[in-house]
């Protein structure tokens, strides 16, 4: 059953993160710190800026502790970070970050292929990093995130059922919040309505986030569904870039700039400046100029019709 749409949404910008380990560029802490001024001065107010591996793993991301001090400068902004494992959190807490996100795969294929880890190992991991949070006495938040949760380019189908088995883990491990994650681009609106309504029926307010990729050209279509069950928080990239390295020809995620567009059009306040976050889509794809980007409105701009600043955003 659909509910009202929301007068509010949230858009969690992580190109800084998803985004820039998925391409080959390594970009400069520099420019990633102007990307984080040009985001927030666009009105996002949440951003996930790195991810707490190893730097000879994942080198485009060596620089997090870095990026989650400058972004903890700026007031108002909630700054995450993703662990893989305790020894990432122990990271992320000693940096101050005010969420880390542990993901977590449905597949087992994917799982032990992205994390070499089974999933209910993953949620062991997760009850070692609530103690550890716990007895450090920081405040950061633990986001359990349900990847492959529409299906798996390895393993192929993955049971709804399962999806919410370990939706539930997580919570009961210690997780702050659970998200639901298209990683493949395999969901259309049908599933997104029907799985979605199901977690925000476990979880309640727990539920944090859809993360949902344009493999396929449903992504908006997808958000549009979540938006149906009442998930007012959304993951989205500039530029359109990220994606899985176990999804073949995927395009990446929903790019920020057409999801901003799409919730103000229908008269959902972000909070963003779309002129702002268009100007700093220009700034990525210069700092990104040989990568392959995506996205609708940079090409086509706002219509007439568009308000020039919605109600909230950034002065």
């Amino acid at each position: 059953m659909s509910v009202p749409f929301p007068r509010h949404a949230v858009i969690r910008e992580v190109g800084l993160r998803d985004g820039l380990q998925s391409i080959r560029t390594i970009l400069p802490t520099a420019s990633k710190e102007a990307w984080i001024r040009g985001a927030y001065a666009a009105g996002l107010r949440e951003l996930e800026v790195g991810s707490f591996v190893p730097a000879h793993l994942l080198p485009q991301l060596a620089d997090t502790a870095q990026l989650v001090a400058f972004a903890r400068t700026l007031p108002g902004l909630f700054v995450s970070v993703l662990v893989p494992n305790l020894r990432g959190a122990q990271d992320a807490l000693a940096s101050g970050a005010d969420l880390m996100l542990v993901p977590l795969s449905a597949s087992h294929a994917h799982s032990l292929a992205n994390l070499r880890k089974t999933p209910d190992e993953v949620v062991a991991e997760v009850a070692r990093i609530r103690a550890a949070r716990d007895a450090s006495g920081a405040k950061t938040l633990i986001e359990g995130g349900v990847g492959t949760a529409f299906g798996c380019t390895l393993q192929g189908h993955v049971d709804p059922d399962e999806v919410l088995r370990l939706m539930q883990a997580l919570l009961d491990a210690g997780a702050d919040r659970v998200s639901l994650a298209d990683t493949v681009g395999y969901a259309d609106p049908h599933m997104v309505r029907e799985l979605f309504a199901r977690a925000v029926d476990i979880a309640g307010d727990r539920f944090w986030c859809g993360h949902f990729h344009d493999t396929r050209g449903l992504g908006l279509a997808n958000v549009h569904a979540a938006l149906e069950t009442g998930v007012t928080r959304f993951d989205a990239c500039l530029a359109g870039i990220g994606g899985c390295p176990h999804a073949p020809g995927a395009s990446g995620n929903v790019t920020t700039e057409d999801l901003a567009y799409m919730l103000g059009s229908m008269g959902i306040d972000t909070g963003i400046d779309i002129g702002r976050l268009l100007a700093l889509r220009e700034d990525v794809a210069g700092w990104l100029k040989d990568e392959t980007l995506h996205g609708t409105l940079w090409r086509a701009g706002l219509p007439k019709t568009f308000p020039a600043q919605p109600a909230g955003a950034a002065a």
